[in-house]
C-alpha cells in the first residue's frame, strides 16, 4: 500500500461527487429509497430481540441429592497457583492492582466481620469468622502491610489467605479427611467477595474494571459445582444433599425484553402487538441468523462489496484501512460472543474449531483501536463483551453466505438503507424522550445545566442498533445531530435543547470519560470521517446558521424593549458550535448580507421606537406646545440611548452590528430636526400671542439639548447636529442678564439695609479675620456669584456668545459694587462728620456767646484736640470694601477675563470694518492741590476742601478737609461719565463748625472729548475768581463694552472707595498730626520757657553771651509722647475690629500724612514765587529728623524679642516721598548758586533722558511736566505723570504691578523739585525761579506737539485720530 500522499484523494472532488449522489453508504448497499415508518420498526425491533436472545443467561439455584461418594476438590481449585494466573500474568498492569488506601478500607471490613457487624449472613458462620480471624493475624503485621502498600498485588492478599485458611481448616483433621479442603475453596470464595465489596462501596470499580472482572472470574471458578457458601449442615433443611446453578429458560415473553419494550414505547405500539410481531418473526430472528449476517458482512467487507463501507467513502486510504482493521476485530468478537452463548453454532461451522484468544495486539495501535471499538461498542450497552483479540481463522472467510443477491434480502438484522433507517429511529427515539414526563436528564458537563434529551432506554437501543448495523460512531453523532437540526428548525425543540445536544455529543457520557481523549481524536479528527458524513455536517451547521441567524434578527429587533429577549445563548450556539466547528464554511459576503439586513431592521425598529416617544410626549395640538415637551422628548431619547449603552457594555457589537449605534444614528438626527421645528414653532406662537417663554424653561431646554448634542458628537463625530442650539437659545441668557441688571441696586440696597456692620461674633469675642466683615458684603457676592454660576452651569459651547454673557454679567457686576460702595461710603461719611458733644454745645451758642468763647481761647492760647471716637461700624464698612476687593479679584480670576477678552478680541471684525464712533466716555478728574488761598478765619487760615459740580449745579464729587492750611493737597480722583462735552465748576469752601460754610473761591472747565483724543492725562491750573489756584490733573478713557473694563472700572471704584474711607479716617488724626509737628512744637522745645536770667543777661552787654543748650534725646522723644499716646488711643479701637488690610492700609495713610506735615515743615510747596516761610536752622533740621526716625520706627513696630514687624511694611515706609525728605539733608544748607547749579544739571539729565526714550519708543509718553502755573497751566499740556487708567486697575495684580513701576519709576528718575522749594525760601533766587518755569513750559508744549504728531502719523494720513465726536 502507498503512502497517503498518494493513496490520497481530493476531498473536494470527492464531496462534490458524494453530494451529487455518488458514493454513499446507501449507494454502497443498496439505491436509495423512502424509509417507512413499519420497515424502521421491524429492524429496531429484530435487534431489540436480538439482544434478548443474547443477553447472559439467568441462572437459579436447585437441589440436587447426590450419592455418597469420598469428597474430591475440584478440578479448578487442584492448584491456587492455577487460579492465579490471571493475576500473575499480568503483574506488570496497573490495572490489576488495588487502589491507594484500599488496604484501610479492607482491614475496617474485616474487623467488621470479626466483631459481627458484616449485615451479609455468609459471613455471619463461626468457621469462617475463625478463618478470616487467622488471616486477620497475619495481615495485621507491620511488614506484610507495609509490603502490601507498596506493591498492592493482588496475588499477594489472596496467598497469604489461602496459607491462613488450609492451617487452621487443617487443624484436629484425620489423615485422609479432604472434606476440610473444599471448605478453604468456599472460604476464600467468601475473601475474594469481601474484596469485590469493598472495590464496589468505595467506587474503585469505575477505575479498576479489569481487576473486577478478574476478582469475579475468580469467585466463580472457586463456587464451581455445588459449593453455595453455606454449612453443610444448613442445605436443604438439614437433610444434606448438595445444590448446582441452573439456567432459566427463556420465555419470549416480550415483558422480559427490556429492549423491545423499548421499541414498543418508541413507535407508540402495545405490548401485544409487538407480542404479535416477535411470535411470527421469532424463527426467522435466530441467533444462527445474526451469526450468519456477521458473517456476509465480513465476507462483503473483504470483497470491497457496496454493501459494506468502501475505500471510495473514505477521503484517505489510510483512514479506510485504520477503520477495516478494527471492523475485523470487531466482526471476530461479536461471532465469539455468539458462540459462547450458543456453543451448538461453532459446530456448524466448516472449520470445526472455535476461535482462540491471542494475547498479541493487532498490527495496528492498540490504544486507538480500543477507542473505535469502544466506540462502536458500548460495554455496558452490548450483548456481548470479550477483552481479548480472537483468532477467526478458523471461520472461513470463503464460505458464501447464505444469501448473495442484491435485493434487501441480503441480511437479516441489517436494513439496507442503514443511514436512513438508524436516523428514523433517533427521531423517534427523541421525539418518545423529550416529550415524556419520567425522563431522566442527561448529565451536566462542563458547568452546563443538566438538559432532557435521550433516556438511558433510549441510548441502549440506539448503542444495540448501531453495534448491530455497524454504524460508525461519527455518522451516528452526525445522523443525531441531523434530526436534531430537523427539530430545532420544526421548532420541536428550544435552543436549550440544541445547544445540549451539542455538548452531549463532544462530550463522551459518563460511563465513557476513560475514553473521552480518543473519542475527542476521532470526532476531531475530519480526514478518519466518511465523506458523507462531512457533507452532511457541512448542510447541517450551514442550515443552523440560518436558522440562528433568523432567530437573532428576531430576538434584536426586541433589543430597546422594557424587557428584551437574550440573545446570548444563540449567539453561544453560534460561535462555539456552529462557527467555531472546522466542517463550518460561510463566505464573508454571506456575514455582511446578514449585518446590512441586521443593522436595516434596527433602524427602522429605531424609527418605530422614536414615533412612538414623539406620540406619548408631543400633543397633537400645537397652540399646547411647551418646551417641557420637548425635554421630555428628549429625556425618552438620552433615556433609551443610555439604557441601550448600559446593557450593552460589556458586549457593544453584536455580529458586527452595534445597537446603539443604530440606534443613535436614527433617533439622534430625527430628534435634532423635529426638535428644532418644535421651539421655532413655540417661539413663534409665544411671539403672536405676545408672551414670553419662562426663562428658566429655555435654561432647562438648553441643558437637555446640550447633553443630547453631547452623545450625538460621541456617538456620530462625522455628522453635524442639526442646528446650532445657543443661536436659538441666547435670547433666554440675554433677558435673564437683563432681568439680572435690573434686581441688581434693589438686590444690594436690600442687603446693605438688612446689615447692621459688626463683627460676626457672639459673647464679645476679639474676632479672627474672617470675621471683620459684616453680612451685606458676602450676600452681594454670593448674588454675584449665584448669578455668574447660573450661566457657567449652562456650559455654554459657543465661546463667543459666552464671552458676551460674561462681559454684561461683569457689567452688572460692577453697577452692583458701584452702589455698594455709594450707599455705603454715604453711611460712612454721615457717621464721620457727626459733630462731637462740644461741637453740638457750641453749636446751640448765640453768636455773642462763641465769639467770646474763641477770645477766651485765644487769650489763654489753648487748643483743646480730643481723640475722636471711632464707631466699629465705621470700621467694619472699611474691612467689607477690603473684602469686596478680594472677592472681586477672586471672582475675576473665575471668569478667566483675559479669556473672555481674547475671544472676543479675536472674533472682533478688522478695524478697518469697526465703527470707530465712541458714545460714552469716562473722565478721571484728579483734585491735586491749591495755592495761595483766601483766609477765612480769625487766625489767618482756612479749612479748605472741594466741591465738583456741573453746569446744572449738580454735585459731582466732594473732597475731604483739609485744617488750617492755605496751600492744601488733597490727591483725590473722581471719574465722571459723559456721552459730550460738559462744563465743570470747582468750588473751594472753607468749614466751619459753626454757621454756614465759606465760598473761598471758584473756576471752571470744560470737559470735552474731542481735546482728549491722544488719551493723555493733563494737568490744568485753574485760577480762582477771589485769589490763588486749583491744580486738576485730566485724563480720558472711552465708555468700552469690554469685560475687563467693566472689571477694572469696579477695583477702581472699590480702591476710591477705600482710599476715601482711609483718608476720612486719617483726617481725624490729622489736626493732631498738624500740632505735634508744627514749628510752634519746634520753637517751643527750643526756648524751654523765659527766665529773669534771661532778661537781664539780654540787657548787660559786658558780659559774653551764654550759648542755648540744645535739647535732650528724652526731651525729643517727649515731645513725641503725646502723639503716640494720641495714636494708641485711637487704635485701640482699629485694632479690634479693623482687619490686617485695613489696618495696615490706614497705617500707611497716616504715614503719608506724617511725611506730608513733616515735609511743610522743612520746604513750602512748589512754586515759581518765592515764600514766606523761614528755613529751619541745624537744631531744627536735626530735631524734625529725629522725630522722622522716632515716627518711622513707631509705625513699623519691631517686636524687641522676635525682631519680626508688625506694622505698616518697611517697602511702603521707605516711599518716594520718604527719600525726596531724606535728600533734603544733603541740599538744605547749600549755597544759593551751588543748588541753581545742580538744578540745571539735574534738569540737564533730566532732558537727555526722555529725549533718548522719545528716540527708542515709537508712541512715547509725554516729557515734561508743567510744575508751575502760566500757559502751561492753562491750555492743559499732558503730563509726563503716569495715568491710572481702568484697564491698569482691573484686578488687585495690576494695581499692585503698576504701583511698584511708578515707585520705580520715581527712584530712578529723580528731578530737582525739592531743590527748587529750597529755593523759594532763597530771596536771591526769583529770577532763576522764574527762568526755570518757562523753560519747563517750553520743554512741556514741545513734548505735547510731538506726542499728538507721532500719534497722528501712526493713525495715518497724517490725519488726527477720528475715533471722536466732533461738535
Amino acid at each position: 500500500m502507498s503512502t497517503s500522499s498518494t493513496q490520497s484523494r481530493g476531498i473536494n472532488r470527492r464531496i462534490n461527487s458524494l453530494q451529487n449522489g455518488h458514493l454513499s453508504r446507501e449507494g454502497s448497499y443498496s439505491r436509495k429509497r423512502v424509509i417507512s415508518p413499519n420497515d424502521a420498526y421491524l429492524y429496531a425491533l429484530r435487534v431489540a430481540y436480538l439482544a434478548y436472545l443474547l443477553q447472559p443467561r439467568a441462572r437459579r439455584i436447585q437441589h440436587v441429592s447426590a450419592p455418597p461418594a469420598p469428597v474430591q476438590r475440584s478440578s479448578t481449585s487442584t492448584s491456587i497457583n492455577d487460579l492465579m494466573k490471571d493475576f500473575s500474568l499480568l503483574q506488570n498492569s496497573k490495572s490489576t492492582r488495588f487502589p491507594h488506601g484500599f488496604m484501610a478500607e479492607l482491614d475496617k471490613r474485616l474487623k467488621g466481620v470479626l466483631m459481627g457487624g458484616e449485615k451479609r449472613q455468609e459471613y455471619n458462620d463461626a468457621a469462617v469468622k475463625r478463618t478470616f480471624a487467622a488471616f486477620f493475624n497475619a495481615f495485621s503485621e507491620p511488614n506484610f502491610k507495609k509490603r502490601m502498600e507498596k506493591d498492592r498485588r493482588v496475588e499477594d492478599l489472596v496467598l497469604i489467605f489461602f496459607s491462613n485458611a488450609t492451617k487452621e481448616l487443617s487443624k484436629g483433621k484425620q489423615v485422609g479427611d479432604d472434606a476440610w479442603k473444599l471448605m478453604v475453596d468456599r472460604h476464600l470464595a467468601l475473601f475474594v467477595r469481601l474484596v469485590s465489596l469493598v472495590l464496589k462501596d468505595h467506587d474503585w470499580v469505575r477505575d479498576r474494571p479489569e481487576l473486577t472482572s478478574r476478582l469475579a472470574t475468580l469467585e466463580s471458578k472457586l463456587l464451581a459445582h455445588d459449593q453455595d457458601l453455606s454449612a453443610a449442615p444448613t442445605r436443604n433443611g438439614g437433610a444434606g444433599g448438595t445444590t448446582i446453578e441452573v439456567e432459566i429458560p427463556l420465555s419470549y415473553d416480550v415483558k422480559d425484553m427490556p429492549l423491545v419494550q423499548v421499541v414498543a414505547r418508541i413507535f407508540g405500539l402495545r405490548n401485544t402487538q409487538v407480542q404479535s410481531d416477535v411470535n411470527k418473526y421469532k424463527a426467522v430472528w435466530t441467533e444462527k441468523a445474526a451469526l450468519q449476517d456477521l458473517k456476509n458482512y465480513q465476507m462483503y467487507l473483504n470483497l470491497n462489496s457496496p454493501k459494506t463501507l468502501r475505500s471510495d467513502d473514505f477521503d484517505l486510504d489510510e483512514a479506510y484501512e485504520q477503520w477495516k482493521k478494527v471492523e475485523v476485530q470487531d466482526l471476530s468478537q461479536m461471532m465469539l460472543a455468539i458462540m459462547q452463548s450458543y456453543p451448538e453454532l461453532a459446530k456448524s461451522t466448516t472449520g470445526g474449531s472455535r476461535p482462540q484468544f491471542h494475547s498479541q495486539t493487532s498490527s495496528i495501535d492498540k490504544s486507538e483501536a480500543d477507542a473505535l471499538r469502544r466506540v462502536s461498542d458500548n460495554s455496558e450497552a452490548s450483548s456481548y463483551v470479550v477483552e481479548q483479540p480472537v483468532d477467526m481463522s478458523s471461520l472461513s472467510r470463503s464460505q458464501s453466505p447464505t444469501q448473495l443477491t442484491d435485493d434487501d434480502k441480503t441480511f437479516t438484522y441489517i436494513p439496507a438503507e442503514t443511514r436512513g433507517c438508524y436516523r428514523f429511529i433517533v427521531s423517534q427515539a427523541l421525539s418518545y424522550d423529550l416529550s415524556g414526563q419520567n425522563l431522566q436528564s442527561s448529565e451536566s458537563t462542563n458547568g452546563s445545566p443538566a438538559v432532557k434529551l435521550l433516556s438511558k432506554q433510549s441510548t441502549e437501543l440506539l448503542n444495540e442498533i448501531c453495534l448491530r448495523w455497524r454504524i460508525p460512531y461519527v455518522s451516528r453523532i452526525v445522523l443525531f445531530l441531523d434530526v436534531i437540526r430537523e427539530k430545532f428548525i420544526d421548532q420541536e425543540i428550544t435552543l436549550d435543547t440544541l445547544d445540549a445536544a451539542f455538548n452531549y455529543v463532544k462530550e463522551p457520557p459518563q460511563e465513557n470519560r476513560r475514553n473521552s481523549n480518543s473519542l475527542t481524536s476521532l470526532f476531531s479528527d475530519r480526514t478518519k470521517w466518511i465523506m458523507a458524513d462531512t457533507v452532511l455536517n457541512q448542510q447541517i451547521l450551514s442550515a443552523l446558521h440560518e436558522a440562528l441567524l433568523r432567530d437573532l434578527y428576531d430576538s434584536l429587533q426586541h433589543c430597546y424593549e422594557q424587557k428584551p429577549p437574550s440573545f446570548g445563548p444563540i449567539m453561544l450556539v453560534l460561535e462555539e458550535h456552529i462557527q467555531n466547528d472546522q466542517g463550518f464554511s460561510k463566505t464573508p459576503d454571506d456575514l455582511i448580507s446578514f449585518r446590512n439586513d441586521l443593522y436595516r431592521g434596527l433602524q427602522e425598529k429605531s424609527h418605530e421606537m422614536y414615533r412612538g416617544f414623539l406620540q406619548k410626549e408631543v400633543p397633537n395640538d400645537q397652540n399646547s406646545w411647551e418646551f417641557f415637551h420637548v425635554i421630555e422628548l428628549g429625556k425618552a431619547v438620552v433615556s433609551l440611548a443610555q439604557k441601550i449603552q448600559k446593557r450593552y457594555r460589556k458586549n457593544p457589537e453584536i455580529m458586527g452590528v452595534n445597537p446603539l449605534t443604530a440606534l443613535v444614528e436614527t433617533i439622534l438626527p430625527l430628534y435634532a430636526e423635529d426638535a428644532r421645528d418644535l421651539v421655532k414653532r413655540i417661539l413663534e406662537l409665544a411671539q403672536e400671542k405676545n408672551e414670553e417663554v419662562p426663562v428658566e424653561d429655555g435654561f432647562q431646554l438648553y441643558g437637555e439639548l446640550v447633553e443630547i448634542r453631547r452623545i450625538h458628537s460621541e456617538c456620530l463625530p462625522n455628522v453635524a447636529f442639526a442646528f446650532h442650539i445657543e443661536g436659538i437659545l441666547a435670547d433666554f441668557v440675554w433677558r435673564w442678564i437683563h432681568m439680572t441688571e435690573s434686581s441688581i441696586t434693589d438686590w444690594v440696597d436690600q442687603a446693605i439695609k438688612q446689615d447692621n456692620f459688626r463683627v460676626r461674633t457672639e459673647n464679645n469675642e476679639i474676632p479672627n479675620e474672617d470675621q471683620r466683615h459684616s453680612v451685606s458684603v458676602i450676600d452681594i457676592f454670593s448674588s454675584f456669584n449665584q448669578t455668574i454660576d447660573r450661566i457657567v452651569q449652562l456650559n455654554w459651547d459657543d465661546d463667543l456668545q459666552y464671552a458676551k454673557f460674561m462681559t454684561s454679567l461683569a457689567k452688572v457686576v460692577g453697577s452692583g459694587i458701584a452702589r455698594y460702595c455709594e450707599v455705603t461710603e454715604q453711611k460712612f461719611s454721615k457717621e464721620m462728620d457727626r459733630l462731637t458733644p462740644e461741637q453740638e454745645a457750641a453749636r446751640n451758642q448765640s453768636t455773642q456767646e462763641k465769639w467770646l468763647s474763641l477770645a477766651k481761647d485765644a487769650w489763654n492760647n489753648k487748643e483743646k484736640i480730643e481723640p475722636f471716637q471711632f464707631f466699629p461700624e465705621s470700621l467694619v464698612k472699611l474691612n467689607n470694601i477690603d473684602f469686596a476687593a478680594s472677592q472681586l479679584d477672586k471672582l475675576e480670576h473665575e471668569v478667566n477675563v483675559d479669556a473672555c477678552a481674547a475671544v472676543i478680541q479675536k472674533n472682533q471684525p478688522p478695524v478697518t470694518q469697526r465703527q470707530k464712533k465712541v458714545n460714552t466716555y469716562v473722565f478721571t478728574i484728579k483734585i491735586v492741590e491749591a495755592e495761595d488761598l483766601k483766609a477765612c478765619d480769625i487766625g489767618g487760615f482756612s479749612d479748605p476742601y472741594v466741591v465738583l459740580g456741573d453746569e446744572y449745579q449738580k454735585r459731582l464729587a466732594k473732597t475731604r478737609i483739609i485744617y488750617r492750611n492755605l496751600n492744601p493737597r488733597w490727591d483725590e480722583t473722581v471719574d465722571i461719565t459723559t456721552q459730550g462735552p460738559l462744563n465743570i465748576i470747582a468750588t473751594v469752601w472753607d468749614w466751619d463748625a459753626m454757621g454756614d460754610h465759606d465760598c473761598v473761591g471758584r473756576a471752571s472747565l470744560k470737559l470735552d472729548p474731542s481735546h482728549f483724543g491722544d488719551f493723555l492725562p493733563r494737568e490744568y491750573w485753574l485760577d480762582l475768581d477771589s485769589q490763588g489756584r486749583i491744580l486738576l490733573r485730566v485724563s480720558m478713557e472711552g465708555e468700552r463694552d469690554d469685560i475687563q473694563f467693566y472689571f477694572g472700572k469696579a477695583f477702581r471704584t472699590l480702591k476710591r472707595t477705600e482710599r476715601d474711607m482711609t483718608r476720612k479716617i486719617t483726617d481725624k488724626l490729622s489736626a493732631y498730626i498738624n500740632h505735634c509737628l508744627s514749628r510752634r512744637a519746634l520753637r517751643s522745645l527750643l526756648s524751654k520757657g523765659i527766665t529773669m536770667s534771661s532778661v537781664s543777661s539780654y540787657f548787660n552787654r559786658n558780659k559774653p553771651a551764654q550759648t542755648v543748650q540744645p535739647p535732650s534725646e528724652a526731651e525729643v522723644t517727649n515731645a513725641l509722647k503725646p502723639l503716640f499716646a494720641y495714636f494708641d488711643d485711637n487704635f485701640v479701637i482699629m485694632n479690634q475690629t479693623l482687619t490686617s488690610t485695613s489696618m495696615i492700609a490706614v497705617m500707611t495713610r497716616l504715614w503719608k500724612e506724617v511725611l506730608a506735615t513733616i515735609e511743610s515743615l522743612l520746604v513750602p510747596p512748589l512754586s515759581d514765587k518765592p515764600s514766606q516761610q523761614r528755613q529751619l536752622n541745624r537744631q531744627e533740621l536735626d530735631i524734625v529728623f529725629k522725630w522722622l526716625q522716632y515716627l518711622f520706627d513707631f509705625f513699623h513696630a519691631v517686636d524687641e524679642e522676635t525682631g519680626e514687624a508688625n506694622g505698616v511694611p518697611i517697602g511702603v515706609l521707605k516711599s518716594p516721598k520718604y527719600f525726596d525728605i531724606t535728600t533734603l539733608n544733603f541740599f538744605y544748607f547749600e549755597s544759593t548758586e551751588s543748588l541753581m547749579r545742580t538744578s540745571e544739571r539735574m534738569a540737564s539729565a533730566t532732558a537727555a533722558r526722555q529725549q533718548s526714550q522719545r528716540n527708542r519708543l515709537s508712541a512715547p509718553a509725554s516729557l515734561a511736566s508743567p510744575a508751575f502755573g502760566g500757559a502751561a497751566g492753562l491750555v492743559g499740556l499732558p503730563s509726563t505723570r503716569r495715568s491710572k487708567s481702568i484697564m491698569l486697575s482691573r484686578n488687585l495684580g495690576t494695581m499692585k504691578k503698576a504701583k511698584e513701576e511708578k515707585w520705580k519709576d520715581a527712584q530712578a528718575d529723580p528731578n530737582d523739585d525739592m531743590i527748587l522749594r529750597i529755593l523759594r525760601m532763597r530771596p536771591e533766587a526769583e529770577r532763576y525761579l522764574k527762568d526755570r518755569s518757562r523753560q519747563k513750559e517750553r520743554l512741556a508744549a514741545a513734548a505735547a506737539a510731538e506726542t499728538i504728531v507721532r500719534q497722528s502719523l501712526l493713525a495715518g494720513g497724517g490725519r488726527m485720530m477720528g475715533n471722536l465726536p466732533r461738535r
